[in-house]
């Protein structure tokens, strides 16, 4: 390996170990600094009052929501029930019924004192529920109405309450602007058609990310603008934790740059060929295929034709879990539609891609038989490694040609192949009517709980080395450069203006959660008062000023001394504390 790749990967590892808190900017306290709520009335006036999104999508949202009930006694047991139904979701299949019961004894049974009366109806058809299969959504009617309720007078109420007011300083950070200043790079990880894909760091939280940039003259010249945008606003309208998730996009003098999530582990394909012997081993191969399935299966909810899995777009995390990745090909369908286009890479195409037939979901089933056949025997489907046949001989192939099954193949992981390879769509696996569902319950996954595997509480068969860098040496790939002769015009700065859209919503306030500076940072004042950046009667602080301006400046009283700030409190501890008002 060159120096070169030594430092590299060196200053990647460091920065993948001090990710979260340590990686943080010393100046991020300011970066993220809240606005006075007298700054946020626009927003207050214009945001839209949806309790769904509000208080149960956005993750900010609903932490902030649910302090606001915690400080009602008349809503605590709600928060109760609604985290003991989320810990539910979280049992051993062998745990579920216990647990179950003793929800219902709590919560749904009118003698116990935490009984939540709106909900104490489902009692019985609850009971029977976990009777008949614990393994079900037993509580769906009980979380339903659960929210019915909160949606009406609790959430009219929130919106009046400092809580509310905290969470428009969220949003107000959420949508400052975002330029390259925000993030740290580290090493290029790879390249793709229109540019590269290098790490990088977020300054205020210290969250690692890979950042897709674009090189604007050579999506130009390629007329790749619409593959772009497409990529871009279907992945933020994903939240999957099988499907790569879009976190920022915006834009440099030279390139459109997408922020996703960073995939430490490496691709397939690296596993796949340079990890000793070509080929994977069963276990792996099954969990892999199970999560690809899981995330085709979430893409496909949404009328979303994936059209491009190849083992190089499955990306592994720093715990083996797997998402797929690189959506410029995607598409959304209409409901119950087809498309025609020969779109992909031609060893991963179905027969009716191939054929310039109309197609829908079928073929990323194709895609997945692909896949596992690959993992599986170490080299494509209908290639042997190595080999280059032309276009026509390949297309001949993958529409009259039966794959081959070696030694590798055992008996159940050979027909999920042949079932997923089969050429007519219409007879293939995963399109006989129940979807993703028919491939799941197949017998090459009788060993696999997607229930936990849905919810991330399957651990993986392999977990990469953090020491480790899974991808090639930086001098083995390419440089890319941008394309002469290609001007960029005023036509080109709308299609930017659509690209450059900053934080996307829900990935940013998790984030900030999950980097713990949302419990740093939410703090409020002393016995559940409103702190001063929350009182709209207390005119907004100057920004600090800068040394020379204090120089010149010092007949100017000093600062308040300690004492005299303000003491603020975190919204946790108030619930450790029983302090908490609701007098808001």
């Amino acid at each position: 390996m060159e120096i070169e790749s030594m430092v590299a990967n060196s200053a990647l590892i460091r920065a993948r170990e001090g990710g979260g808190g340590k990686g943080r900017s010393w100046k991020w306290r300011d970066m993220l600094r809240f606005a006075h709520i007298s700054q946020c009335a626009d927003l207050a006036a214009s945001i839209e009052r949806d309790y769904d999104s509000l208080c149960v999508k956005q993750p900010i949202g609903r932490e902030l929501f649910k302090l606001f009930c915690q400080s009602r006694q008349d809503l605590q047991n709600f928060m109760s029930l609604l985290d003991a139904l989320e810990v539910f979701e979280t049992k051993l299949d062998d745990e579920r019924l216990d647990f179950g019961f003793s929800i219902v004894q709590k919560f749904l049974t009118t003698q116990s004192n935490q009984c939540v009366t709106v909900v104490s109806k489902h009692k019985d058809s609850c009971v029977e529920g976990l009777q008949y299969d614990a393994c079900r959504d037993v509580f769906q009617d009980c979380r339903a109405d659960l929210h019915q309720c909160l949606s009406g007078e609790p959430f009219t109420q929130y919106q009046y309450s400092m809580f509310f007011d905290r969470f428009l300083q969220w949003k107000m950070l959420e949508r400052q602007p975002i330029t390259k200043q925000a993030f740290r790079q580290y090493r290029l990880l790879g390249k793709g058609g229109f540019g590269e894909v290098w790490a990088c760091q977020v300054r205020a939280t210290g969250m690692m990310y890979a950042c897709k940039k674009l090189e604007k003259t050579h999506v130009k010249k390629r007329r790749g603008e619409a593959m772009a945008l497409n990529e871009k606003q279907i992945l933020e309208g994903l939240d999957s934790r099988f499907v790569v998730n879009l976190a920022y996009a915006y834009e440099t003098k030279h390139f459109l740059c997408m922020v996703l999530t960073m995939m430490s582990g490496g691709d397939l394909k690296f596993h796949i060929y340079n990890m000793g012997e070509a080929g994977l081993q069963e276990e792996r191969v099954r969990f892999y295929a199970a999560e690809v399935c899981c995330g085709l299966m979430h893409l496909h909810r949404k009328s979303i034709l994936y059209r491009d899995l190849k083992p190089e777009n499955i990306l592994l995390d720093d715990n083996g879990h797997i998402r797929i990745s690189d959506l410029g090909l995607a598409v959304k369908l209409s409901e119950g539609g087809l498309v025609r286009g020969r779109v992909g890479t031609l060893g991963y195409m179905a027969p009716e891609v191939v054929s310039h037939e109309r197609y829908g979901m079928s073929a990323d089933w194709w895609g997945l038989g692909c896949l596992v056949y690959e993992m599986t025997a170490g080299h494509p489907a209908f290639r042997a490694r190595g080999e280059r046949p032309k276009a026509a001989e390949m297309e001949r192939r993958i529409q009259t040609e039966q794959e081959e099954y070696g030694d590798k193949f055992s008996k159940a992981v050979k027909d999920l192949c042949s079932s997923l390879l089969n050429k007519d769509p219409k007879e293939r696996l995963g399109c006989r009517g129940y979807g993703g569902k028919e491939i799941q319950c197949h017998s090459f996954f009788k060993k696999v709980n997607f229930r936990m595997l849905e919810a991330g509480l399957v651990e993986a068969p392999f977990k990469p080395d953090p020491r480790l860098v899974y991808c090639s040496d930086v001098q083995d790939i390419e440089e890319f450069s941008a394309v002469k002769g290609v001007s960029l015009d005023q036509s080109d700065d709308n299609f930017y203006s659509k690209f450059n859209t900053g934080s996307v919503p829900i990935s940013w306030q998790k984030e900030i959660i999950e980097t713990g500076c949302f419990k740093e940072l939410n703090t409020f004042g002393p016995e559940g008062s409103r702190s001063p950046d929350l009182d709209w009667a207390q005119a907004p602080e100057m920004p600090k000023r800068s040394l020379l301006h204090r120089i010149f400046r010092r007949h100017h009283g000093p600062d308040a001394p300690e004492e005299n700030k303000p003491n603020l409190v975190s919204g946790e501890n108030f619930i450790k504390s029983g302090i908490l008002s609701s007098t808001l």
